[in-house]
């Protein structure tokens, strides 16, 4: 039997991964590059991208553990291999409830970094013991300290929707993040990371020296996996994927591509980057899945979702924004996109340089497809279980030619409309619509209407080509004649696949399908 190499699932220090033999991605000349042309960085990116292996490998580097990094590109580029006092913060462990919670875990890691750099009787409050414990770092080794700070934004995306809860956070870390400002002079290098970046947290209007590199073009790659990475790494185990799944090489490697790469953070959109997170489970289990969407989705973006008013239905086919609109979450915008673009759902796709606009969407099929089933209870009555076994039927019943079964099926999800008639409601309608016919895309071919002069939606079978045209208040039979005038058909003349068209009309009276009308051929 083929012995399997060593993955690192759930491994985030980098002193584990090289001392036990797991494979790596090397990293290691973006991280020499920060160190030193820079002093205090700030990088946002999504759970379970590789922030917290990054901030131990920093640590590891500082600590002058030239040992891990043998056969690494750092090894070529470091001569000096200096040793630094490392103070390392990991917000991401704790449940911050209260005001207390926050600072007793503050107060925690000030005491550990207490106990070997000493303390000092006056200093009463976090901040003051978090500059002490820095200055004496400094003056008990006659090195400067590195200080790196992993999900610095934890506590604040606990408390998102709690005001005062959140305001009390806000008041804590100013006043702790702020010392890494003053204490400037005792300081060789500051790195934080998080998943957003809060425009009115006093830790970015206090510590504007902080270099921003989220959006980088030079640290577009530091965090994820880009493709020569992935094959340079993994061909062992893309192999054994592709014997299992009974693909080639290269097929299994598209498959990859489309489900788990097309992250961008940055406007040239040239080089993908992989979710490593999903990667490493696909290549372990030898199975393709949701595997990153479904560590859940984050609490702090379902409740900011429920509270607002933004219409999810842009999310889509792709929204085009400006910077502003997803760098930086402001609680009193009621605009959830920049937390629904640094959480991880949507990435950069596009950027028109002449009018400085972004445009967003979904970066591959594992979010997009998970993304749609989740909004579905937003839309309907329908959970989230349920969403995945219509599907499923919807495909079945297409396939079969049972158009009759796929029509009462689609019933079922209009019914679940939880609002009275208004204009909302066609919005709701037509968001349901797009959805369903966009979640077929994992089981058959489906093109959803972009643009005029194309059927609402046309789904590729095996052995049948359907056209569907949609009307609201208007009538089945008109739904048709526009398939026919429009010569919708046409392009699928000669496809030798059965050519079949279903005119719907949708009645806001009954907020359902009132009636349809199935024809064969063009």
């Amino acid at each position: 039997m083929e012995q399997m190499r060593k993955l690192p699932i759930g491994i985030q220090t980098f002193e584990e991964i090289r001392r036990d033999g797991y494979l790596y991605v090397d990293k290691t000349a973006l991280v020499y590059q920060i160190v030193t042309v820079g002093k205090p960085y700030f990088l946002s990116r999504p759970r379970r991208f590789g922030k917290s292996l990054l901030i131990s490998t920093f640590e590891a580097y500082f600590e002058g553990r030239k040992d891990l990094f043998q056969g690494l590109a750092i090894e070529r580029l470091e001569t000096k291999w200096e040793q630094y006092p490392v103070l390392h913060l990991d917000l991401n462990a704790e449940r911050y409830d209260t005001k207390e919670a926050l600072e007793q875990m503050l107060s925690r890691n000030l005491s550990l970094w207490e106990d070997r750099w000493g303390s000092d009787a006056v200093e009463g409050t976090l901040s003051s013991r978090f500059s002490g414990v820095i200055r004496r770092a400094y003056e008990n080794t006659g090195k400067q300290a590195v200080v790196l700070i992993d999900e610095y934004d934890k506590p604040l995306l606990q408390a998102i929707l709690n005001e005062p809860l959140l305001e009390e956070y806000r008041s804590i870390l100013k006043a702790f993040y702020g010392v890494l400002k003053s204490s400037d002079r005792y300081l060789r290098f500051v790195f934080l990371t998080g998943v957003t970046k809060f425009a009115q947290v006093s830790v970015f209007s206090d510590l504007n020296q902080l270099n921003d590199i989220s959006r980088d073009y030079d640290y577009n790659t530091l965090c994820g996996i880009t493709k020569t990475e992935l094959i340079e790494t993994f061909t062992p185990e893309i192999f054994r994927l592709a014997t299992v799944e009974k693909l080639t090489f290269e097929e299994t490697v598209l498959s990859l591509e489309k489900r788990y790469d097309g992250y961008h953070f940055c406007e040239d959109t040239a080089v993908g980057l992989f979710n490593p997170f999903s990667v490493l489970n696909v290549l372990q289990k030898q199975k393709f899945g949701n595997f990153w969407f479904q560590t859940g989705t984050p609490t702090y973006l379902v409740d900011l979702l429920k509270q607002s008013d933004y219409d999810l239905r842009l999310l889509i086919g792709g929204v085009e924004v400006t910077a502003s609109a997803f760098s930086e979450y402001r609680a009193e915008a009621n605009n959830p996109l920049p937390m629904i673009y640094q959480s991880g759902y949507l990435t950069i796709k596009g950027y028109d340089k002449e009018v400085l606009l972004y445009t967003l969407a979904f970066p591959n099929d594992e979010v997009r497809y998970a993304f749609l089933s989740f909004l579905v209870p937003f839309y309907t009555k329908i959970t989230d279980d349920e969403t995945g076994f219509h599907i499923a039927q919807f495909m079945r019943e297409l396939r079969a030619g049972d158009v009759n079964a796929f029509m009462e099926r689609l019933k079922v999800f209009f019914a679940g409309i939880p609002y009275d008639l208004s204009g909302s409601t066609e919005r709701h309608y037509q968001a349901i619509f797009y959805v369903v016919f966009t979640l077929l895309g994992q089981f058959v071919e489906t093109e959803v209407r972009s643009a005029r002069g194309r059927a609402d939606a046309v789904v590729h079978t095996p052995a049948v080509i359907y056209v569907f045209e949609f009307k609201l208040d208007g009538s089945a039979e008109d739904a048709l004649k526009q398939i026919d005038e429009k010569g919708y058909l046409i392009p699928y003349a000669l496809d030798g696949r059965k050519l079949v068209k279903v005119g719907v009309n949708f009645s806001k009276e009954t907020r359902n399908v009132d009636r349809y009308i199935v024809e064969q051929g063009l």
